[in-house]
């Protein structure tokens, strides 16, 4: 595995280790490398209100926005379980939004799935449906 991909994995877990998840248990750490190099990190914020919860992908994602980034190259999704776990629904559109990139999935076991957004979300919702639409 190249290097940045090592530190991508490494801010992964580590921000999985911040998890606030009282309510499931289930620890999930994202990082997110921007096409300029940087590196962003999330993780799960569960909330008694369980519409409420924000997955760690979205944080990620929202924390490079948040400083101006919007091209990805690539996405850890790492979970402290025994296999690779794959990013909720909402995580997958928000995800796309930004277009196509890599995603590791990495398990606690040190597992990892290699796949893309467009794989994940294949025939996604995006701008473009947007432009197609007669309602405007």
């Amino acid at each position: 595995m190249e290097t940045i991909y090592e530190e991508l994995v490494e801010a992964a877990k580590n921000a999985a280790q911040n998890s606030y998840s009282p309510y499931s248990k289930f620890r999930v750490g994202a990082a997110v490398l921007t096409k300029t190099g940087k590196i962003y990190r999330g993780t799960n914020v569960e909330n008694a209100s369980y519409g409420l919860t924000i997955c760690a992908e979205r944080v990620a994602i929202s924390a490079a926005v948040s400083d101006g980034e919007r091209e990805f190259e690539a996405m850890v999704v790492y979970t402290g379980t025994e296999q690779p776990s794959t990013p909720c629904g909402a995580c997958r559109q928000f995800m796309a939004e930004f277009g196509d990139f890599k995603v590791l999935l990495v398990s606690s076991s040190g597992q990892i799935h290699e796949t893309t957004v467009l794989e994940l979300l294949p025939m996604g919702f995006s701008a473009k449906d947007l432009r197609n639409s007669s309602n405007g």
